[in-house]
């Protein structure tokens, strides 16, 4: 299997992320932009990252903390996201598949690279 089969087989976005709070409807393109800059920032360090994509800009926060929902827990990140429908926030964490995923990328970039 190639690079790019493994990667068209993503898991849905609720595997990924858990939403903690939003006062915006989270469309699946927008919850996995959301991951891919979060994950990034977790493996990163970094405090912030955007998100572009078509109609839709933001910037996500790294909360350098973790959080929990029931016996969901994982770093937390605050997007704050202007789209068509309006501008809005959503404050979510990265499950342990999301980490998992992210970890198994960042090998594969590495090991692609060398």
């Amino acid at each position: 299997m190639g690079y790019h089969a493994a990667m068209a087989e993503k898991p849905p976005y609720w595997y990924l992320i858990s939403v903690l709070a939003s006062t915006l409807p989270l469309e699946p393109e927008l919850a996995m932009s959301l991951y891919e800059v979060a994950s990034s920032l977790h493996r990163s360090g970094e405090g912030h990252g955007e998100v572009q994509q078509d109609r839709i800009e933001g910037r996500v926060t790294n909360l350098h903390r973790s959080y929990a929902v029931g016996s969901i827990s994982g770093p937390g990140f605050e997007a704050d996201v202007e789209m068509p429908a309006g501008k809005g926030k959503v404050r979510f964490l990265l499950t342990r598949e999301g980490l998992d995923l992210g970890k198994r990328r960042a090998r594969l970039d590495a090991a692609l690279r060398n």
